[in-house]
């Protein structure tokens, strides 16, 4: 089982000494980073500093807005992006949900599944140096009526795999069927089949197994023995991410934690939230909705908890070291993470 590492997106505490942090993270042998795109920083620009002061370690999108850019823009910059890194790009795409496509990017977020696949289409048909005439439903090259015509992206060809962030069951049917790898959140171990089952069951239409799937979930890491204090400490993020990603009518993460059977408990904790009562929120998160979804405690359970989720297939863990109050403490955490993993 491989660590990768996060950086970026909405939050801007891990975005200080960034270029030291992947250097230690590399000498540490993590596999890989992952840049998030929110509403703060965007996926690209820090990965392309990072890969002139990197040399081994892979970087990826983590993800990409499809309805940021137009596919063809997507391609050529993932292109660039694996040129200017010799090689160690990751492609890592999501349609994000409505509040940010369409309150942030004024793009609709309508059939954002249709979207997704269209927009692998289309970037598998420039890496293979083809030249983009695709007939879709939400995107047609060249535009009919127009003056354009097919182009092909002026780069050499490119092998670079295609991660996609997904969480609904359609999108995870797709996923396993298409998908080089899969960027997973809300994931816990002992629930596994509520992602599992969907992932499985498109590699299965498409001849292929879980195996041929980079399995890369993220996992929360705290380390301590106040373990009753960790887990409280962690609640807040949990009732986040129920009640402030997404609306009222979409919200992936509160419909994984739904199908992982909390639904009593993620839509209360979400109704609460959207009612502006959030410490109230925060008091109703369950612990098991910390202990079961992330990696807290002393050395001696994270191990174990570490453990479960290479047991059911993880195949990479992209460790979140929020934690970690000082940038000390985040290489300390980064590097307790690679020591239980090579543990293992």
């Amino acid at each position: 089982m491989k660590v990768h590492i996060g950086i970026g997106g909405y939050s801007r505490a891990n975005t200080s000494n960034l270029v030291e942090f992947v250097q230690a993270a590399e000498r540490l042998g993590v596999d890989g980073v992952w840049s998030a795109e929110a509403w703060g920083q965007d996926a690209v620009t820090s990965l392309a500093f990072l890969a002139g002061q990197t040399e081994r370690i892979h970087l990826g999108t983590g993800i990409m807005q499809i309805s940021a850019r137009v596919p063809a823009m997507t391609a050529m910059t993932a292109m660039s992006l694996d040129a200017l890194s010799g090689g160690r790009f990751r492609l890592g795409l999501g349609a994000s949900g409505p509040q940010v496509v369409e309150g942030l990017h004024g793009a609709s977020y309508a059939a954002p599944l249709t979207r997704l696949k269209e927009t692998v289409e289309i970037c598998r048909m420039a890496f293979a140096g083809e030249k983009l005439a695709y007939e879709g439903k939400k995107h047609v090259l060249p535009r009919p009526g127009g003056e354009g015509k097919a182009i092909r992206i002026d780069q050499p060809p490119a092998d670079i795999p295609i991660y996609l962030a997904t969480l609904a069951p359609k999108a995870l049917e797709y996923t396993g069927a298409a998908a080089d790898g899969w960027l997973g959140t809300s994931f816990s171990p002992e629930h596994c089949e509520a992602h599992f089952e969907f992932l499985r069951r498109g590699a299965d239409s498409a001849g292929r197994t879980l195996s041929d799937i980079d399995i890369c979930a993220a996992v929360s890491v705290a380390i301590g023995d106040n373990v009753e204090e960790l887990i409280a400490s962690r609640k807040a993020g949990v009732a986040f991410n129920m009640g402030g990603m997404g609306s009222a009518q979409t919200n992936f993460y509160n419909d994984a934690f739904q199908r992982a059977g909390y639904a009593d408990d993620a839509l209360a904790i979400q109704d609460l939230w959207m009612q502006g009562k959030r410490e109230e929120a925060t008091k109703r998160v369950p612990d098991a909705m910390v202990t079961e979804f992330q990696a807290v405690g002393t050395r001696d359970m994270v191990r174990e908890r570490l453990r479960k989720y290479r047991d059911v297939g993880v195949s990479s863990l992209n460790v979140r070291l929020d934690a970690a109050r000082t940038k000390e403490d985040r290489l300390d955490l980064l590097a307790s993470c690679v020591d239980l993993v090579n543990e293992l």
